[in-house]
């Protein structure tokens, strides 16, 4: 498990120049620009982005090279890269330990501003996505409107050049710091409850507006509760029309779908569940063994089904199958292999993380295994359960035959 190329990318790398060329400068970069304490935060993530300090450095890296937003057209920023440029990318940050960006507004809202926000909407904030300056977070869950986003009660009343909001969402990821939030509330009820919902751009700093952290299983702090209490929202930051945020929001999911649990992501934590297994040599359970190599092989699958979607462009609108078998796989991959090095880890992973520095380097391998296993439970939830993303497919296939 040493991060070697899929078959079918080194089929079409060797000989080819410009590709071997690409890689070498990738390589270069990120030998010059990561430093070990970069390393280091990229290696002890447990959630979905690394400690926020080390994203807003390498953010700022990946920005300055012009290198920030490789799925970006090129006339917004986006490097113009090939496919197979991109997956490449991605595969050596992965090798080499890099943050994992908090990346909400360069994922999902910069692309959907591009396509429907206003030019106003566009020049003052596109930029600030792109150079990190603006951190967003996303407002749909609330107490009773999980997966279920037809439910949502946060309601904003319209006064003047501005919304008046009340409510609160909840498992809100990196609200206590975010500067941004893109929301869905209610504007007006109809006959189907998708109906009267309308998509709003909030600025944290809002009067009216607070933070209450959720701890998560592992003890981190990612998940929020956030409250609205009087909170103006001008009209302007409305995106669509108003009672159409429903419309917005699919769109939205269906570009955070497509990029939601990247092979890369789950390739670190194959990677460290091979490293622990070789260290254990003959010791360790033939059963387990066989298990990694399973894993290996279905991470090679899910990165040609990775490599097909990037080859086949930005997913269209109203095409929610492709994005929903990528978010469905990756995720679902993810727990499996971050289950597999929590039983790799055996005995050691009841260690705690406070113990982490005090009874050598195996327990705390042990102890990050069992951190990554529980804060790596949310993943078949965010972004739509699991059961969600079958029941998308499934309408998709039929609607088909």
């Amino acid at each position: 498990m040493d991060g070697a190329a899929p078959a079918h990318l080194t089929q079409v790398t060797d000989g080819a120049t410009a590709e071997e060329a690409f890689v070498a400068e990738v390589r270069a970069f990120l030998a010059g620009a990561l430093t070990p304490d970069l390393r280091e935060a990229g290696r002890q993530t447990l959630g979905v982005h690394a400690d926020i300090a080390a994203c807003r450095i390498w953010h700022r890296r990946l920005y300055e090279r012009g290198w920030i937003a490789p799925a970006w057209p090129r006339q917004w920023g986006g490097t113009g890269w090939t496919a197979q440029q991109r997956f490449l990318f991605d595969r050596e940050c992965a090798r080499n330990d890099a943050p994992i960006l908090f990346a909400t507004g360069l994922r999902s809202l910069g692309p959907l501003l591009i396509e429907m926000g206003t030019p106003e909407q566009q020049g003052r904030y596109i930029h600030r996505i792109l150079s990190g300056q603006d951190i967003w977070c996303q407002g749909f869950s609330e107490p009773g409107a999980g997966s279920d986003l037809a439910a949502i009660s946060t309601r904003a009343v319209r006064e003047g050049d501005d919304y008046v909001v009340n409510g609160a969402k909840i498992w809100t990821t990196g609200a206590h710091f975010s500067d941004q939030m893109f929301a869905i509330v209610r504007t007006a009820d109809g006959e189907r409850r998708q109906q009267g919902l309308t998509f709003l751009l909030i600025d944290m700093r809002s009067p009216g507006l607070t933070v209450a952290p959720i701890p998560g299983l592992a003890g981190e702090h990612e998940f929020n509760q956030v409250f609205f209490d009087g909170v103006r929202v001008p009209a302007a930051n409305r995106v669509g029309a108003e009672n159409d945020g429903w419309s917005v929001a699919k769109r939205l999911m269906q570009l955070a779908r497509s990029n939601n649990t990247p092979p890369a992501m789950v390739r670190r934590v194959l990677l460290r569940a091979a490293l622990a297994a070789a260290g254990q040599g003959a010791d360790l359970d033939p059963a387990l063994r066989r298990r990694l190599a399973g894993l290996m092989i279905e991470l090679e699958a899910f990165e040609n089904l990775e490599l097909a979607a990037l080859s086949a462009g930005r997913p269209r609108l109203g095409d929610q199958l492709g994005p929903s078998m990528l978010k469905m796989i990756g995720s679902e991959l993810h727990q499996r292999v971050a289950e597999l090095a929590l039983e790799i880890a055996g005995p050691t992973a009841i260690a705690s993380l406070a113990a982490l520095g005090l009874a050598g380097e195996a327990v705390d391998a042990g102890a990050r295994s069992m951190a990554k296993h529980l804060a790596v439970r949310a993943a078949t939830i965010y972004s739509g359960s699991s059961e969600t993303q079958r029941n998308v497919i499934a309408q998709a296939l039929i609607g088909r035959s």
